[in-house]
C-alpha cells in the first residue's frame, strides 16, 4: 500500500536536502563572487559547494520516488531549488564576467517560463514531470556551468563553451516541446 502524498509527512529527508541546497545558494554565491571572482581559493571552494548542492537534487529526488516521500512541498520547492541554483550561478558567472549576459537570459527565459507552466499545470491537478531531454537539458547545464567555475583557463574555457552551446541548444529544443506537449494536454 503506497502512501497519499497528503499523508506523507514533508518534514522528511528529501525535502531536507531540497531546503539545504535553497540555503546553500547564498552561500555559494559568496564563495564564487569574493575578490571579483578571482581569488582561485574561493573559486575552488565555490566549485565544491555547487557540485554538492547539485548533488542533493539528485539525491533528493531518488530518496522521495524510492521510498514513496513525495509531497507537494517537494514538488513545488524542488523546482525551485533547482533554478536558484542554476540562475545564481549563471548571475554569478555574468558578474565576474566569465559568462556573456545573453546566455542566461536565454536560459532564464525558457525555465522561468516552464517551471511557471508546469506550477499552473499542478494547480489544475496535472503534473508536468520531467521530460528525458529535460534531465538532458539539467546535466548539461550543470557540466557547463561546472567548467565554468572552474578556476583554470586554456582548453577548459574551449571544452565549457562547446557544453554551453549544447545545453543552451538542448534548453530551447526542450522548451519548445514542452510547449507543444503543453498544447496537447490543453
Amino acid at each position: 500500500m503506497t502512501k497519499s502524498e497528503s499523508t506523507v509527512s514533508a518534514w522528511n529527508v528529501p525535502n531536507a536536502l531540497t531546503v539545504f541546497r535553497i540555503l546553500g545558494v547564498p552561500v555559494f554565491l559568496w564563495l564564487l563572487l569574493s575578490h571579483g571572482g578571482e581569488d582561485t581559493t574561493f573559486r575552488w571552494w565555490a566549485l565544491g559547494v555547487f557540485t554538492l548542492l547539485m548533488a542533493t537534487d539528485k539525491l533528493d529526488g531518488d530518496l522521495a520516488r524510492k521510498y514513496n516521500l513525495i509531497t507537494n512541498f517537494g514538488k513545488i520547492a524542488d523546482p525551485i531549488a533547482d533554478k536558484a541554483l542554476m540562475i545564481g550561478a549563471l548571475v554569478g558567472l555574468n558578474i565576474i564576467q566569465v559568462l556573456p549576459w545573453w546566455v542566461t537570459v536565454i536560459i532564464v527565459i525558457r525555465e522561468l517560463g516552464i517551471t511557471i507552466w508546469r506550477m499552473f499545470m499542478l494547480r489544475r491537478g496535472k503534473v508536468v514531470p520531467a521530460s528525458k531531454g529535460g534531465k538532458l537539458k539539467t546535466t548539461t547545464q550543470t557540466l557547463a556551468v561546472f567548467l565554468f567555475i572552474l578556476p583554470i583557463a586554456g582548453w577548459v574555457t574551449t571544452v565549457a563553451w562547446v557544453v554551453m552551446i549544447a545545453a543552451l541548444i538542448i534548453t530551447v529544443v526542450t522548451g519548445i516541446q514542452y510547449l507543444l506537449d503543453a498544447r496537447k494536454l490543453a
